[in-house]
C-alpha cells in the first residue's frame, strides 16, 4: 500500500459520544479528574515559560530559506526587466520629450496607421 493515497475520511459533525464521556470522567470531580486538571494546568505553565526567541529560533531556518528564494525571484525578475529590449515610446512620451531627430515624426505617423 506504499505510495497510494488513502481516501479521506468522511467528516461527521455529530459529537463523538465515546471522548465525550472520556472527557466528562476526566473532568469529574474526584482524584481522577484533579489529577487531570493538573497535567493540563502544568503543560500550560510550561508553554507560558517558553521565550519567544525559542519560539523564533525554531523557524529561523525556514526563514532564512524563504528569504533566500525571495530574493534569488527578485533578482531574476529585475534582471530580466534590465534585458528586456526597450519598448518603442508611445505617442504621449515623444510629445512630453524634448525633440529629439525626427523621432516623434515616426511615433506619431505609427500611431495614426496603427502599428
Amino acid at each position: 500500500m506504499e505510495g497510494q493515497m488513502k481516501e479521506p475520511l468522511p467528516f461527521d459533525h455529530r459529537p463523538d459520544a465515546l471522548l465525550g464521556d472520556a472527557l466528562r470522567r476526566a473532568l469529574e470531580p474526584g482524584d481522577d479528574g484533579a489529577a487531570f486538571v493538573a497535567r493540563v494546568l502544568a503543560r500550560a505553565e510550561e508553554l507560558r515559560a517558553v521565550s519567544w526567541h525559542a519560539v523564533l529560533a525554531r523557524w529561523a531556518r525556514a526563514g532564512v530559506a524563504a528569504a533566500v528564494l525571495v530574493a534569488l525571484a527578485a533578482g531574476y525578475l529585475v534582471g530580466r526587466a534590465a534585458a528586456a529590449p526597450a519598448t518603442r515610446p508611445t505617442v504621449a512620451d515623444v510629445l512630453m520629450s524634448p525633440p529629439a531627430r525626427g523621432a516623434e515624426v515616426e511615433v506619431v505617423l505609427a500611431s495614426v496607421i496603427g502599428n
